[in-house]
This record gives C-alpha cells, structure tokens and sequence, in this order.
C-alpha cells in the first residue's frame, strides 16, 4: 500500500452519476485505483470484502443517509473515510466528524483540493505502519489489530478510545496538548474541551484509575495531558 502521490484504493460512494464519473476518471489520472457504488448497502458491500484504502462517502444517498452510513462504517471497518456533502452545517460537519469521519468537503470542491485531503488522510493513517507494537508500563497496544492490554487483561475500547489511547502512549511522559489531540485525532481544528475529558474519563475507569488518582494519564492543568508508566514507588 502506497500513499501521499502514489497510487491508492479509493472507494467512492456517489449516487450522482455525473459526478461519479468525473471523480473516477480524475482520481484514476492521478494513479489511484477506484471503485464507485451509487447505495450504502453496496458500499458496505465493497467495504466488507474488499477493503479500500479511503472511502469517498456523500451524504446524500438514496437507500440510507450518509450519516447512519458512516456509523455502520465505523463497526466493521476502520478504513478512513472523507465525507463529501453539500451541507455546510457546522454542527453537523463536528457531529460527522465526532462518529468517526476523518475529514470532510464542501461540494462543490475541485479535484485538487480532493486529492490534497486524500494524501493528507492516506498519510496520516500510515503513520502507525513501522511500528505497530507500544507498550508502556503494563500497558500493551498492537497497533495493527487494535488491541490493548492491561496487565495481560484486554481493554474493552471504542474506536476513539483506543486512537487517543494510542496517540498518547506513542509519546509516553511527553505533555501533549488538547489542540493537538483535537487534530489529530478528532481530525478537527476546533472542537469542544469536553469531548476530550469525557473520553479520558471512560479511559481512565477502563484503566483502574481516576483523575484525583492517576496511574497512566496525568492531566496537566491548562495545557494538556500525559500518559506515563506508573510510579513503581508505593
């Protein structure tokens, strides 16, 4: 698999059949490999068994909405998904982006702008590729099949639970910014400071701890929070 201006898989899902066409013929032009489905039941078809490498999803289909789309997206699937729409609701687009969408388009969008946001997603979710193990403390990530272990115990997480969980102990003892998980891992500029704290908090409860005791993340107040091995120390 190849990212960035190489070639990659690309599913797009379009019930326009004009704009379906024009998109596979420019993405196929800059050396990606696409497939396009106009209905969810087909793209969660293609999902299913053959795995892309980024989903092009409109919102505006004819058998389901692109959002209750991106939720069954989301419970077989981590592949990344960019939505296109025609909505420019800001609500909506954070709400799109809170269920799991990795970046988002205002239609109408020219094929440059497509293929910047496609390399910018593509990259992002290669960086996991060389090293896909992470331990720190008793705390074991496998990167690859989205696993995490407690003491040898596994760790029941949702998908946003275990890509902050990840991100953090990638950078272990490093203080790491609220802005900067609100971008790389909400995929969002801007955002609300209560969804990271909500998030850490079910973390914390599936780790054994709370903030007035932490044993692996650490909240520094008014810059950000820290995942480090535990104090050996009683």
């Amino acid at each position: 698999m190849a990212y960035g201006s190489a070639m990659a898989s690309v599913l797009v899902v379009e019930d326009d059949a004009n704009v379906r066409t024009a998109l596979i013929r420019e993405l196929s032009a800059r050396s990606h490999v696409v497939r396009s489905v106009g209905t969810a039941m087909d793209a969660l078809r293609e999902v299913t068994q053959s795995p892309p490498d980024v989903v092009v999803l409109d919102l505006g289909l004819p058998d389901l909405d692109g959002a209750e789309v991106l939720k069954m997206l989301r419970g077989i699937s981590d592949v990344p998904v960019i939505i296109a729409t025609a909505r420019d609701d800001e609500p909506e687009i954070v709400r799109l982006l809170n269920a799991g969408a990795d970046d988002y388009l205002i239609k109408p969008f020219s094929i440059e702008h497509l293929s910047a946001r496609l390399a910018a997603v593509l990259r992002r979710s290669a960086r996991s590729g060389p090293t896909a193990e992470l331990s720190v403390g008793g705390l074991h990530i496998d990167l690859d099949r989205r696993e995490a272990t407690l003491d040898g115990a596994p760790l029941e997480l949702t998908r946003r639970e275990f890509d902050l969980l990840a991100y953090l102990a990638a950078r272990p003892g490093r203080v790491v910014a609220r802005r900067e998980l609100l971008a790389e891992v909400w995929r969002q500029a801007y955002g609300d400071d209560q969804t990271i704290d909500v998030h850490l908090s079910w973390l914390r409860r599936k780790l054994g701890e709370t903030a007035a005791a932490p044993r692996y993340l650490h909240t520094v107040r008014g810059v950000g929070v820290r995942l480090a091995e535990p104090d050996p120390r009683p």
